[in-house]
């Protein structure tokens, strides 16, 4: 099992990092470093002799956190900024049909349940569902639902 990030590597973070309970002062479940910030690897180390563990300094929030490999790219590598998050309720630009059924409505809500980027076309869509159905929806089709 060999680190694929070593000491003072700039690296990215691909998903919310939220407090498991290992953050001081803290609640447990609390965002710590949201998806796209760039830290420092700090130190590697191991969690039950089968996952790498890296601690991570995040200069611009001042923390510094554990992060999986799974988590981490390079800093240098393409990435596609979102949006929108992951469980964020949005409703429908516009209505969508399918062989003459209407799916969507527009202004519908729905629950983003999946972020996906396409880095070779630097876009990015989400799994949204609508209620009775999952959808897959460009960024443009959605807004944030906001509360009146």
């Amino acid at each position: 099992m060999q680190p694929a990030y070593e000491y003072g590597s700039e690296v990215r973070l691909t998903r919310n990092v939220r407090n498991d309970g290992t953050y001081p002062g803290k609640e447990v479940g609390e965002l710590l470093i949201k998806r796209g910030e760039v830290g420092c690897v700090y130190d590697v180390g191991s969690y039950l002799q089968d996952q790498i563990i890296y601690r991570v300094h995040f200069l611009d929030a001042g923390k510094t956190v554990g992060c999986r490999e799974e988590e981490l790219i390079p800093a240098s590598a393409p990435w596609v900024p979102n949006q929108y998050e992951f469980n964020q309720k949005v409703k429908a630009r516009i209505p969508i049909s399918k062989d003459g059924v209407d799916l969507v409505v527009e202004n519908q809500t729905g629950t983003i349940t999946k972020v996906i980027r396409d880095i070779e076309n630097m876009k990015v869509s989400y799994h949204v569902y609508f209620g009775h159905c999952t959808l897959q929806m460009p960024e443009a089709a959605i807004e944030l639902l906001t509360e009146t």
